[in-house]
């Protein structure tokens, strides 16, 4: 069992490596003015920055690597739980 979960913790830590070119935040349209902005929390304040239209693709795709990441993170945390619970058995 501790085997597989040190594997499980290799492999989620290795795509989190994998995946750190990211931006926090959300690409949003804006229907009046047709074009995007990424929108992100900045010391407690929300702060939108415009994205040029070339680069709106590369963001989505940015910003998408953090909920990945997050969802990523989430899991390796329960692989790390599960390890102690098994070592402090021991």
């Amino acid at each position: 069992r501790i085997d597989l979960l040190r594997k499980q913790q290799a492999s989620l830590k290795e795509q989190i490596c994998n995946n750190l070119d990211l931006l926090m935040g959300t690409v949003v349209r804006s229907p009046a003015m047709m074009y995007h902005s990424l929108t992100t929390k900045v010391e407690g304040k929300t702060v939108t920055r415009y994205i040029r239209k070339a680069l709106v693709p590369k963001v989505k795709i940015m910003t998408e690597r953090n909920k990945k990441i997050r969802v990523l993170l989430h899991k390796l945390s329960k692989v790390n739980w599960e390890l102690l619970k098994l070592e402090s058995k021991k």
